[in-house]
């Protein structure tokens, strides 16, 4: 079975990063995020993210989470996701309109299901794979622990996702040559 957790907000405002030095509004990723440079006309289909991510054959698939913040500036988006056939996880911002609560939220659920799936109460976590799109190395401590207890964590993300977290998972998939087949 997959088990797959995505950092909406991480990816989408990265794949705004990739969209702008694909449309020379910045020379390379490191100006786009130096100088906060994003194309903002770039947005990520919900339906066609599900398909990269989940596969043709949606019954191998045991979860697909997307998390979030309320209130992102459209709202609505969050029914998208769930048509698409997201199983959501939202957060309230905090005070100061910052996202909060969806790293660790991605982590725990993670942890959580690996340690409760069949594979490993089996005693074959390998025939589980969790997928991981999200970029920032915050997660490399979890990764880390599950792959000594034989899972094997899968990332999906734009290709300039921080190294260390590209190098610890089992396998790393750039989504850059994916850009417009996931653009709405």
């Amino acid at each position: 079975m997959d088990y797959i957790y995505i950092d909406n907000s991480n990816l989408y405002i990265e794949g705004r990063r990739v969209s702008a030095v694909a449309q020379d509004l910045a020379d390379n990723i490191i100006q786009a995020m130096n100088d906060g440079i994003l194309d903002h006309g770039y947005t990520i289909s919900f339906g066609k993210l599900h398909e990269f991510v989940c596969g043709a054959d949606k019954r191998q698939i045991k979860r697909a989470a997307l998390f979030g913040s309320r209130p992102p500036p459209n709202d609505g988006i969050w029914q998208y996701a769930k048509r698409a056939g997201f199983e959501l996880h939202l957060e309230d911002r905090n005070y100061s309109n910052k996202e909060k609560k969806i790293d660790t939220g991605i982590a725990t659920l993670l942890t959580k299901d690996a340690y409760k799936s069949d594979a490993y109460k089996n005693g074959k976590p390998e025939e589980d794979t969790f997928v991981l799109v999200a970029g920032d190395s915050d997660y490399v401590p979890t990764i880390k622990e599950l792959q000594a207890d034989g899972f094997k964590v899968e990332v999906v993300f734009w290709n300039h996702a921080s190294r260390e977290l590209r190098e610890v998972a089992s396998k790393f998939i750039g989504l850059d040559p994916y850009l417009e087949n996931l653009r709405i």
